[in-house]
């Protein structure tokens, strides 16, 4: 189900395009080169979910703040956002990006990597605005929560490079829930929940139960994610079908299935995985994504995103229990359904 009643779908998009217009102008702002600029815009230009400043910006509506004083902050959290993808990409070497060719295949890997270095540049300029917008002591404390956000996913994104490199072959769910937490996590929910809990009630609001939700929120988005890597149309997903599985990540689907599978089929698996990943080939791929079906590896990690979203909403009714009804909490709350239903 995607949550369109109550005008859902129309609000997404209504945040979205304000970020995002915003994250241009930023980019268009200073003076430079198209080497950097071109790269820089293209997956901006592409569109997206916009989740993450999407909830940012409604949460600070939620608190009784206004949306303007929050949008350099939403900026610069695309901008960041857009920055991690782009490397990312080149880490993994995808192919697509949001339908298109990724920015590494289109404008070459060095270009693509400075562009991503310059989103990030570009995104910590965004919060220079945050002074004039909410004054030092508002804006020292939006900029540590952007520190420590970045400080975590990178760690994140180090820890599954670090298990793809070493054949981390014995990791458990929990694992990959401290995993996803680091990587996915902090970056998707958390801290939009905290920077818009701040911006909307001038520093006064308790943090603390919104990284409960957000946790929630963020590993249902992530468990759906991989999930749509392996059963997703690639006109709907915009990502390469099976790359996760290429190139061995060790999603919730993969560990559940090296824990299930029997003696002759686990060391099937774990053969495959000791393979380059440029020597994984797509009849090879198919038949791990058979033994995952066969398995219910797919069926587990769908169910196990459900009962994240039932913990999600308990959450969310624990965190933002103190604020009125309004449009904006009721958004914040039909994020927790469009986590798990999505197809894109």
């Amino acid at each position: 189900m995607t949550p369109d009643d109550g005008g859902f779908s129309t609000a997404l998009a209504g945040y979205d395009a304000l970020a995002r217009r915003s994250a241009n102008e930023y980019l268009a702002a200073d003076d430079l080169s198209d080497y950097l600029r071109a790269p820089a815009q293209d997956y901006l230009s592409r569109g997206g979910k916009g989740l993450r400043p999407a909830l940012l910006l409604a949460t600070v509506e939620a608190y009784g703040g206004a949306v303007d004083a929050a949008v350099p902050s939403a900026a610069a959290l695309e901008l960041l956002h857009t920055s991690f993808l782009v490397h990312d990409d080149v880490e993994d070497d995808s192919e697509l990006r949001r339908g298109e060719p990724t920015l590494h295949r289109r404008y070459g890997r060095g270009l693509a990597v400075n562009a991503g270095d310059g989103l990030a540049v570009v995104a910590l300029g965004a919060l220079r605005d945050n002074d004039r917008l909410l004054g030092r002591r508002l804006a020292k404390r939006v900029w540590s929560e952007f520190d420590f956000m970045a400080r975590q996913t990178v760690d994140g994104q180090a820890l599954e490079l670090g298990w793809l490199r070493d054949g981390r072959n014995d990791l458990t769910p929990d694992d990959y829930l401290d995993l996803i937490m680091k990587k996915t996590c902090w970056y998707t929910t958390v801290l939009p929940l905290r920077v818009g809990a701040l911006i909307g009630s001038g520093g006064q609001a308790d943090l603390e139960p919104l990284v409960r939700f957000g946790f929630y929120l963020g590993a249902a988005f992530q468990i759906r994610d991989d999930v749509l890597n392996l059963v997703g149309t690639p006109e709907r997903y915009g990502k390469e079908p099976l790359g996760d599985l290429r190139e061995g990540k060790r999603t919730l689907m993969l560990i559940h299935l090296l824990a299930a599978a029997g003696a002759a089929d686990r060391a099937r698996v774990e053969a495959w995985l000791a393979l380059p990943a440029s020597d994984r080939s797509p009849e090879v791929v198919a038949g791990m994504l058979d033994l995952m079906h066969r398995y219910g590896s797919i069926a587990f990690a769908d169910h196990f995103a459900h009962g994240i979203a039932g913990s999600a909403s308990a959450a969310f009714e624990a965190a933002f229990a103190g604020l009125p009804p309004s449009d904006a909490r009721r958004f914040v709350a039909q994020l927790i359904p469009f986590m798990i239903d999505r197809d894109r």
